[in-house]
């Protein structure tokens, strides 16, 4: 059984590809070009061993700039619609683009999904870089995007350390400067609504949370989890206080959570903050909408894009990192 390409094995050559499907490398260039016709059968055979070795073409390098940066956000559609973050982080990228050299093309994919048009797309020289936002999973993407020499940029921080340029906020002391001065108010029964733990801010403002929570014995932990939507805030919540009805204090991972949290709160009678002080993290246009106002930490979204644009343009190392520092935004909530 052909075994696939390993992650630290060399790039794959297109005489590597025709060896393995039995034919010259010009039947495989022209099966991957689409340059002439080819049998069905042969070109059957030239797919599968390009997909079995991760094969993509390489972009020549005096190859000319396309002028397009594709952004690719990894969400389910409705929750990236209903969200401020998206907007605000283009925003930011367009800031950093060099006047009208160059378009940003967005590409939402719901979540760990695979889809080869796009690989094929990203890899066929059609972009002059690659960010990616959101939870984009293993690396084999990023690995076909260096081995196709495609500079790329992961928003937020990579689950594997060294694979790819990132720019982040410092989500874990954002997070610990938030539960630290809910502690500091007296709370003894000090909640969160963390975000999916197999993101890297929902599993860093979750540390942050756990940090302070380990350094203060006097005060009561208690977890409950979020996708950063609205109404999961608001089913978490509800849990909370279920299990843990002397809650008189909690940190949600994200504003949209937060306010869905206020909602359950309104509902069940208790006041904001007189009987549970709430904070947020984003500082999203919500949290100034909140009634009360929402007390937040806030990480430079606009910012974040900028810097990413920025070093994506340079032709970052795989080691770079930029991390923006994150600030307290004191309102009534908390």
């Amino acid at each position: 059984m052909p075994q696939p390409l390993r992650s630290n094995d060399p790039a794959p050559t297109l005489a590597e590809v025709a060896r393995r499907a039995g034919v010259s490398t010009a039947t495989a260039s022209r099966v991957l070009n689409r340059s002439a016709p080819v049998s069905t059968d042969v070109a059957a055979r030239v797919e599968r061993a390009a997909r079995e070795l991760a094969y993509v073409r390489l972009r020549a390098a005096s190859a000319r700039e396309t002028g397009v940066v594709a952004v690719v956000v990894f969400a389910d559609p409705a929750q990236y619609h209903a969200d401020a973050f998206p907007v605000r982080l283009l925003s930011g990228l367009r800031r950093s683009l060099p006047g009208a050299e160059r378009e940003l093309a967005v590409f939402t994919v719901p979540r760990r999904s695979r889809r080869p048009p796009l690989v094929r797309y990203l890899c066929g020289g059609h972009v002059d870089g690659v960010l990616l936002v959101g939870p984009w999973g293993d690396t084999a993407l990023v690995r076909l995007l260096h081995a196709a020499r495609v500079p790329v940029v992961s928003l937020g921080r990579p689950p594997e350390p060294g694979t790819v340029a990132f720019v982040d906020a410092d989500n874990l002391a954002g997070a610990t400067d938030a539960v630290r001065r809910l502690c500091a108010s007296g709370r003894r029964s000090v909640a969160t609504i963390a975000g999916p733990p197999d993101t890297a801010a929902g599993a860093d403002r979750l540390a942050g949370y756990r940090q302070v929570m380990a350094a203060v014995a006097a005060v009561r932990p208690a977890v409950a989890y979020g996708d950063f939507s609205s109404a999961s805030g608001e089913h978490a919540m509800q849990r909370l206080l279920d299990q843990r009805p002397e809650v008189n204090a909690v940190f949600a991972a994200s504003d949209q959570m937060a306010a869905g949290a206020l909602r359950t709160l309104r509902r069940r009678g208790l006041r904001v903050p007189e009987d549970v002080a709430l904070i947020g993290f984003d500082d999203a246009p919500v949290a100034a909408r909140c009634r009360p106002g929402l007390t937040t930490v806030r990480q430079p979204v606009e910012e974040l894009g900028s810097r990413a644009m920025e070093l994506l343009l340079g032709n970052p190392a795989r080691g770079e990192s930029v991390v923006l520092p994150t600030r307290l935004v004191v309102r009534a909530s908390g």
